[in-house]
């Protein structure tokens, strides 16, 4: 294992490892990301691997096993470099006609390609497919560069020299007016300024400080940091490395959540390896800094997300907040200077010191640089991992790269930020994704959730849900966030359960304004939003609710009933046999009925009638 004790020797290894790198005639890279682990992307890897030697090709030919490419939902995939051929939905069965026709040959398999939803058309290249094409990435298009266990293939490919430079060329004070200047702000939810934090770190007194990556990502649905950490995890240490040697840290943590095993491996190989080669431990590529890295592994709790009951669940108690009159980057980990930033953060610094602020500050607005990962779900045609530059609108993130509504439905609105965030309208889909612009129109930018939800959503409902999740994971300390809460909530559910008073709307506004401004934590502080934004644009929902007994999206059970059109019944039967609760009747090839008293709105009648005969009022 060659020990790396200068920038010199950096540099031959880079040299040593790409020349390796370009000896491969053809590289097969395969996603082996959680998602498309779940797709059986191992079983496909095992099978490319067996069939490359059945074939003799293992000298020409390599396997690179990545982390996510974004795409989940067309996994596994599968890349062919040179020429950017790109596969989805691959099965283990198919890796020898893979191999044998496609690599082999060069034969372009029509039955792998991707085909688009929106234009119908077949694409054979990954950067021509709208997905990607729309998209602006900086730190995803790492992720298929690289073995996620390789330090070899993060050092060829520049990976250790920006700390390097760091190290060599800049004092301290100097690389963090290089990030103020870049204008990198955390990606973690608040989007504090990222060198305004580091700076108050590195002049505050003391010679024991830390620096602490937070992977303890809670948001239904956000799986950015997990992404990036399961993918890259070098890119992550060396953010880190560079943040500890500017605020003068020689210790850091990785708090990642149980539920993250595989980011948990491989954060656990990029440190014992960066080790080995000399880039964590003593005297760093011959310099007086010393830093090292642990691995703290969080119970799942939504809470430890935040930064100070994550630092005290790292120092073994309960992951409760505490209040910040004291300031974490001059009290934090036991009690001592630490600066926090999450994976996508630390994730970015590297870049910035190799490429100049002026770089990153190129892209996004004049608040928010950079670009932003956001975990794009709900009814689009494509869902997934999407980067774009900050100032990138919201409907461009919608239509152009998540294709738009599916199964013929309109957009009504989109959820940003995760639980705690709010809920826009479609007529705002031109704000753009910016810190600031979220926060005016009363929602967040959080880690990067994105729920994109049609006309078949109640809004009344969907901040049900969210308060029911905020609920479950308020922490219990603070009594305006524990009770406020479950007040919140109470309203909510009388009134999609058709008790709703119009009292009760002033009620919970003025409740969710005392939340949001006396909780203890920023948790609490935001967990209003989903009701202050679906009371701010969609009142008339609630109002259908509360003054006309009507959920207007269908949704609300109290208040729908389900009914058959006898015009359009064919009395075929399938829905009087499908029904669970044997409240539909009727005779062969005779309209049904059905029996509103033992009708429970499952809806599994309306996904069985194939002639539209069931309808929802």
């Amino acid at each position: 294992m060659p020990r790396i004790s200068q920038a010199r020797d950096l540099e031959t290894l880079q040299q040593h490892f790409v020349a390796k790198r370009e000896r491969v005639k053809t590289t097969i890279v395969i996603c082996g990301g959680t998602g498309c682990q779940a797709s059986r992307s191992g079983s496909v890897i095992d099978a490319v691997r067996a069939a490359l030697a059945r074939e003799g090709l293992q000298q020409d030919v390599s396997v690179r096993v990545t982390g996510c490419h974004g795409f989940c939902e067309q996994g596994p995939i599968m890349v062919f470099e040179p020429g950017n051929l790109f596969y989805c939905h691959v099965t283990p069965a198919d890796a020898q006609d893979i191999v044998s026709r496609t690599v082999k040959k060069g034969e372009v398999l029509d039955k792998f390609l991707y085909r688009d939803p929106v234009s119908g058309r077949t694409i054979t290249k990954e950067a021509d497919i709208p997905f990607y094409s729309a998209q602006g990435r900086q730190l995803l298009n790492f992720n298929k560069l690289v073995d996620a266990c390789s330090i070899e293939d993060y050092i060829a490919i520049g990976g250790y020299r920006a700390v390097a430079k760091a190290i060599k060329e800049f004092k301290p004070e100097a690389i963090i007016a290089e990030v103020k200047a870049s204008g990198l702000r955390g990606r973690g939810g608040a989007g504090f300024p990222t060198g305004r934090k580091w700076q108050e770190a590195h002049e505050a007194p003391g010679d024991e400080k830390y620096v602490i990556c937070n992977a303890d990502e809670g948001d239904p649905g956000a799986y950015m940091d997990r992404c990036l950490l399961e993918a890259n995890p070098h890119q992550v240490l060396e953010g880190m490395m560079i943040g500890a040697y500017a605020v003068g840290a020689n210790k850091g943590y990785i708090y990642v959540r149980r539920e993250y095993p595989l980011a948990v491996k491989h954060a656990r190989i990029a440190i014992q390896q960066a080790r080995e080669y000399g880039l964590l431990g003593e005297n760093i590529l011959g310099s007086n800094f010393s830093f090292d890295v642990e691995i703290a592994r969080g119970g799942g709790a939504f809470v430890c997300g935040e930064s100070t009951a994550l630092m005290t669940s790292i120092e073994g108690k309960v992951g409760e907040p505490r209040a910040k009159d004291v300031h974490t980057v001059k009290e934090g980990l036991w009690g001592r200077p630490t600066v926090l930033n999450n994976v996508e953060t630390w994730a970015n610094v590297p870049s910035i010191i190799l490429n100049g602020a002026k770089w990153f500050a190129s892209r996004g607005t004049d608040t928010s640089k950079g670009t932003k990962i956001l975990a794009l779900t709900g009814q689009v045609k494509n869902t997934g991992l999407v980067e774009v530059p900050m100032g990138t609108t919201l409907r461009a993130i919608v239509y152009d790269i998540g294709g738009g509504p599916k199964n013929g439905h309109s957009i009504k609105a989109v959820q940003t930020g995760g639980p705690s965030g709010g809920c826009l309208p479609e007529r705002l889909f031109d704000l753009p994704v910016d810190f600031d612009a979220l926060w005016e129109a009363g929602s967040m930018m959080g880690s990067g959730g994105l729920v994109v939800m049609d006309d078949k959503t109640c809004m009344v409902d969907v901040a049900r849900y969210f308060l029911t999740f905020l609920l479950d994971e308020s922490c219990g300390k603070c009594v305006p966030c524990r009770e406020g809460i479950d007040r919140m909530l109470e309203i909510v559910t009388d009134i999609a359960e058709g008790r709703g008073r119009p009292e009760q709307l002033d009620l919970l506004q003025e409740l969710a304004e005392t939340v949001a401004e006396a909780s203890l934590c920023g948790l609490g502080k935001s967990a209003p939003n989903p009701v202050l934004s679906t009371l701010r644009y969609f009142m008339d929902e609630y109002k259908a609710h509360v003054l006309e007994r009507r959920c207007p999206a269908a949704v609300c059970k109290a208040l729908i009933a389900y009914a058959i059109d006898p015009e359009k019944c064919t009395g075929c039967g399938v829905c009087l046999k499908a029904c669970p609760h044997d409240s539909i009747t009727g005779e062969k090839k005779k309209p049904h009925v059905i029996n509103e008293a033992l009708c429970q709105r499952c809806g599994i009648c309306i996904g069985e009638c194939k002639f539209d005969a069931i309808t929802v009022r």
